[in-house]
C-alpha cells in the first residue's frame, strides 16, 4: 500500500510539473485603455529628436488619452543612444511602477535595450501589467515581458506617429487594439508559405534582436508552446542564414509549433536566392511546420500590430492564411491584401 501511495504521489507530482512547464509561458492580458488614462513615451534605445516625441504626445491626447514624457528623452550618448544604459533604464522603470500609466509606447528603436537585460529584476513587468508597444530593438523588452507574464504588442512608434499624424494604418490599429479591438489577420497565399495549423504564444519580433536572447532571462522560448515572428531590415542573406541557424542549433526551430515571416526590407541579396524567405523555407520542409510568409509587419511600410505573450493560432492553406489571437476583446477582422499605409 504505501508503494503504491508513493507511486501515485510521484505520478501527481509529475503530471504538477508537467502542467507548470506547459503554463509557463502563459501572459496575462493588460487592461484595455479608456479615456483619460495615461501613456508614457520613452527612448531606451536610440535617440529620436524632441519634436518627434512632442508631435506623438499631441496625437495621444487628441486620441483621448493623457500622454506623459521620460524624463531622459531628450538625453544623448555616444551620438546614438537616448542616454546611457542607466538613465534610459530609469523612464523605463518609471514607467513600470507607475500605476497611472497603463501603456508605454517606446519612441523608436534602433540599438541598445540588450543593455537592460541583466538591469531588470524579474516581476518588475508583471507587477503593473500594461502594454509595451515597439518594434525593432524593442523586440528585447518585449520578450522580457513575456517571460514575465505578460502580454505587449509589436507595433508602431512614437517617431512613425508622429511622422503619419496618428492617421496612418499602423497607428490607427495600435490605437484600436488598445481600446480593445482584436485583429483577426487574413492574407493571401504566398508561393513560399508552408500548410499546417499551429497554437502557441507568439514570440519573436526582429531576428537580430531575438537571435542574443535565446539561453538568457530574456529568453521568450523557454516555456511551452510558441509561434516564431521574425523579420529584419538592412541584413545581408547571409547574416539571416546565419541567426536562422543559431536558432535551429539551440533547438528553437525544433520546438515552435509555427513561424510566421514578416518584412525583410532592404536585405543585401549576397547569397543566390531569390528572397529571404525562400532562403529560411529551404530549412523548413519536411518539419511539419506551418510557415506564413509575408505577414505585413516589420520595417516596411506597413506593420500591423501583433499581441506577443498573446495564445495565437496560424492557419496555413492553399487559398489564404490566417492569423487569430485567443484572447477575449470585440474581434476585429482585417484582409492585408492591397492594405496602405493610410487607408
Amino acid at each position: 500500500m504505501r508503494r503504491l501511495f508513493t507511486s501515485l504521489l510521484m505520478l501527481a507530482l509529475a503530471l504538477t510539473a508537467w502542467a507548470q512547464h506547459k503554463c509557463a509561458n502563459r501572459c496575462t492580458m493588460p487592461g484595455f485603455l479608456q479615456p483619460g488614462d495615461k501613456i508614457a513615451l520613452i527612448s531606451p534605445s536610440y535617440h529620436t529628436d524632441i519634436t518627434n516625441i512632442d508631435t506623438a504626445a499631441i496625437v495621444l491626447r487628441q486620441w483621448g488619452y493623457e500622454p506623459v514624457v521620460g524624463s531622459f528623452v531628450d538625453s544623448l550618448y555616444r551620438g546614438n543612444y537616448a542616454g546611457d544604459a542607466s538613465q534610459r533604464l530609469s523612464d523605463l522603470r518609471w514607467a513600470l511602477d507607475d500605476p497611472d500609466v497603463k501603456a508605454i509606447i517606446c519612441n523608436r528603436g534602433g540599438y541598445g535595450t540588450i543593455h537592460l537585460v541583466d538591469m531588470i529584476e524579474p516581476g518588475e513587468f508583471a507587477a503593473h501589467p500594461k502594454w509595451l508597444v515597439g518594434f525593432s530593438d524593442i523586440t528585447t523588452l518585449l520578450a522580457m515581458e513575456t517571460c514575465d507574464g505578460v502580454m505587449g504588442i509589436h507595433g508602431t512608434i512614437g517617431a512613425y506617429i508622429a511622422k503619419y499624424h496618428g492617421r496612418d494604418t499602423n497607428s490607427i490599429l495600435l490605437r484600436d487594439l488598445l481600446e480593445g479591438k482584436i485583429p483577426e489577420y487574413r492574407l493571401p497565399t504566398h508561393p513560399q508559405n508552408i500548410k499546417g495549423k499551429g497554437t502557441g504564444i507568439l514570440v519573436g519580433g526582429n531576428l537580430c534582436t531575438i537571435a542574443p536572447l535565446i539561453g538568457t532571462s530574456a529568453d521568450p522560448t523557454r516555456g511551452g508552446d510558441f509561434i516564431l515572428f521574425l523579420e529584419e531590415v538592412e541584413e545581408s542573406y547571409h547574416n539571416i542564414d546565419r541567426l536562422f541557424n543559431m536558432l535551429t542549433l539551440t533547438g528553437v526551430i525544433d520546438r515552435c509549433k509555427g513561424i510566421i515571416l514578416g518584412e525583410f526590407t532592404d536585405c543585401v541579396a549576397d547569397l543566390e536566392w531569390e528572397s529571404p524567405e525562400e532562403m529560411i523555407c529551404s530549412y523548413l520542409k519536411g518539419r511539419n511546420i506551418p510557415v506564413m510568409c509575408g505577414f505585413p509587419a516589420g520595417h516596411g511600410d506597413i506593420n500591423l500590430p501583433l499581441i506577443m505573450g498573446a495564445q495565437t493560432t496560424l492557419k496555413v492553406k492553399d487559398n489564404e492564411s490566417s492569423l487569430s489571437f485567443c484572447i477575449c476583446g470585440d474581434k476585429s477582422r482585417i484582409d492585408t491584401a492591397g492594405i496602405t499605409v493610410q487607408e
